[in-house]
């Protein structure tokens, strides 16, 4: 590509980057959300937005404000693996039984709805590969919580399904020592069932690394990309800058569902969540995404091979696995699953091209990376989804980013 074609395809339109703004200031306005940060970047061309209150009425966002990313933790564990898996410290396709001896010889329920103790034997042993992508053989079921004996046992030992909630989960062995109690829901490699694979890999980078998660994540993927305001919680000296979370009512009104002084990211977990445990700020996911967009190197540091950022962001379900998978029947109609990210492998919307990949965090962000307009979007709110699909502020913050191309 030459270098008026490069410039041509970098480029924003300014009145059109103005309906943005306008379009997600509606909803700060409206008290949908209480504030907001919003991140379009395409090549060298970066656009922020800023507005909004930390909460409602509390002090204004900023640029640096922190907010729990929940489960785009997901793809900074998969990144975490796949390092592990460069240094050969893991293999894809080989049994975690090795590192995670609670996970060997496997029972499975016959029937998803059958008591707990009516199992067979599991098929195959669990692979790397299998926690990558969510076919292991538990996770969450779409179904209302005591509907089935498994999610009853689940709740039981305390490992329910639902928010993420670092207060109450006990330490990695001890949650393991619990899961392992429990038979898998179906044969591994079945079908995708969400979250649980990404818990279960941290306690493994853990184990295979020789250090602890949260270090591990510090000294490979962090301080490399320069994301000095991600962790598992947020210092005392900066808490002022963690927005306050929220969740939806019925009535339309928020409800606090964690302070920021005094809440449960306030302090360092039992456990650090692989799953959902993260806070960030726009401008250190950035990094972390404009790193896998630039095939695993940022600022000079290459932190994965492009092969393995291709071999991540690359659609690993088949057409059975995605016909019995996902949140809703239509999940996977348009896109699969490769390693921590959905990838769009059908185009049925102006703002999700084929290839496009990221994924999103319940608690209100949502990040894609799309490699044919080599662009960035990220939205950061502190209103909690209220069902898996997500809100009209991200939907239209997708549409809004898309119509500002200008080539």
């Amino acid at each position: 590509m030459d270098r008026t074609s490069l410039e041509r395809k970098q480029k924003f339109s300014k009145t059109r980057l103005g309906r943005m703004r306008a379009g997600l200031a509606g909803y700060v306005e409206r008290g949908e959300v209480p504030g907001l940060v919003a991140v379009v970047s395409r090549g060298d061309e970066t656009h922020v937005e800023v507005m909004g209150n930390l909460a409602v009425g509390g002090p204004p966002v900023r640029r640096d404000s922190i907010f729990r990313i929940s489960s785009m933790t997901k793809p900074v564990t998969a990144v975490a693996t796949m390092i592990l898996v460069e240094e050969c410290k893991l293999r894809l396709d080989d049994a975690v039984d090795a590192w995670m001896p609670e996970l060997a010889e496997r029972r499975v329920l016959r029937a998803i709805d059958a008591p707990v103790e009516d199992t067979v034997p599991a098929e195959r042993a669990i692979t790397v590969r299998d926690l990558l992508t969510f076919r292991l053989g538990f996770g969450m079921v779409m179904a209302m919580p005591g509907t089935y004996p498994i999610q009853r046992a689940a709740a039981a030992l305390g490992l329910e399904m639902g928010p993420p909630a670092p207060a109450k989960v006990p330490p990695g062995d001890a949650w393991l020592a619990k899961f392992s109690t429990l038979p898998l829901m179906y044969q591994p490699g079945d079908r995708w069932l969400y979250n649980t694979g990404s818990d279960l890999l941290s306690i493994l980078i853990e184990r295979a690394s020789g250090q602890p998660f949260p270090a591990f994540l510090r000294a490979r993927i962090f301080e490399p990309l320069g994301m000095k305001d991600t962790g598992f919680f947020v210092p005392e000296a900066q808490i002022d800058r963690l927005a306050t979370s929220y969740w939806p009512q019925p009535d339309g009104s928020l409800a606090v569902y964690d302070e920021s002084r005094g809440g449960q990211w306030s302090r360092p977990p039992a456990f650090a969540s692989g799953a959902a445990g993260l806070v960030s700020t726009a401008d250190d996911f950035s990094a972390f995404a404009r790193m896998l967009l630039a095939g695993g190197t940022y600022g000079g540091e290459r932190i994965l091979s492009r092969p393995s950022v291709e071999l991540m962001t690359t659609d690993h379900l088949t057409p059975a696995q995605k016909a019995r998978s996902g949140f809703t029947p239509e999940d996977f109609a348009a896109s699969g699953y490769g390693f921590g990210v959905s990838v769009v492998t059908r185009r049925d919307h102006a703002y999700a091209p084929i290839g496009q990949y990221g994924w999103d965090g319940g608690l209100g962000s949502v990040w894609r990376s799309d490699p044919q307009e080599h662009m960035i979007t990220l939205l950061f709110t502190q209103r909690m989804w209220s069902s898996p699909q997500p809100p009209p502020v991200c939907r239209d913050f997708w549409t809004l980013a898309y119509q500002a191309i200008d080539d």
